[in-house]
């Protein structure tokens, strides 16, 4: 079931009143909130917004993984502790960006990946922040 979108004729999935239980089932509620229009609820900064797939599994303990699709904003701040897009080397990667006492770091969230020192003559721009990710669980 999809309702009218008002603005554009592109159907929203609708947005459910109720959580689903991840627990123990509670009765359903076919309460409906209203139409769910996915870039308004994923994107705050439409101008400064863009997409990116991940390759790779140095991202697993943050729960970004292979194929999954990043929302990355370049207007907001970078701050310690943020997981940022970043070209290091000429090279698209995607790290928590870390403050450390020697200076900036790239932390990959897995065990077998060292972190990536940011050195005085190294080449690194970060090109943004990740705020979102999509991840699909069957294909379409």
């Amino acid at each position: 079931m999809f309702l009218p979108d008002e603005k554009n004729g592109i159907p929203r999935p609708p947005l459910y009143a109720s959580a689903v239980a991840a627990g123990f089932p509670s009765p359903a509620d076919d309460f409906i909130e209203g139409a769910l229009d996915l870039n308004e609820h994923l994107i705050a900064h439409p101008a400064a917004t863009f997409m990116v797939r991940v390759d790779g599994s140095s991202m697993t303990g943050a729960g970004i993984f292979s194929g999954d699709l990043l929302i990355v904003d370049r207007s907001l701040e970078t701050r310690s502790g943020h997981i940022v897009v970043a070209v290091v080397g000429g090279e698209l990667t995607v790290k928590r960006l870390i403050k450390g006492a020697g200076g900036w770091l790239l932390k990959a969230e897995h065990p077998d990946y060292p972190p990536c020192v940011i050195g005085p003559d190294m080449e690194c721009v970060v090109w943004g922040v990740v705020t979102g990710s999509i991840r699909r669980f069957t294909s379409p």
